[in-house]
């Protein structure tokens, strides 16, 4: 089996950006590199970006650990933990994480999930 290598995360083609479904308000747009998926498809690994707003997010059945490359944001789980990510920061979401992701200037990120 081959590794699989993505020249420059920072950089690379996502393809056509989409309508965010879970925006609230509407208006912000995300793109995603799959590299990988398992052959039992239960874990994946790629990059994402999303254009400023507000979105609505669950980790319903999969772990998510991801590296923010570039933009900023606050995220805040449904407890009220809000946390700053921008970057070079690396943020868990297990299993059963909600909340929200407040993106002040967009953000690119690497990410692993893994369902259960």
């Amino acid at each position: 089996m081959n590794s699989i290598v993505v020249p420059d995360a920072t950089t690379a083609d996502l393809g056509p950006f989409a309508a965010k479904p879970t925006s609230v308000g509407g208006g912000q747009r995300e793109a995603a590199l799959e590299a990988w998926t398992s052959a039992d498809g239960r874990t994946t690994a790629g990059v994402w970006e999303c254009t400023p707003g507000t979105f609505t997010a669950v980790r319903d059945g999969y772990h998510e650990v991801c590296q923010i490359l570039s933009g900023r944001a606050t995220i805040v789980g449904q407890d009220g933990t809000t946390q700053e990510v921008g970057p070079g920061s690396t943020l868990v979401m297990p299993a059963g994480w909600q909340g929200e992701w407040h993106v002040h200037e967009t953000v690119r990120k690497t990410y692993v999930t893994t369902r259960l």
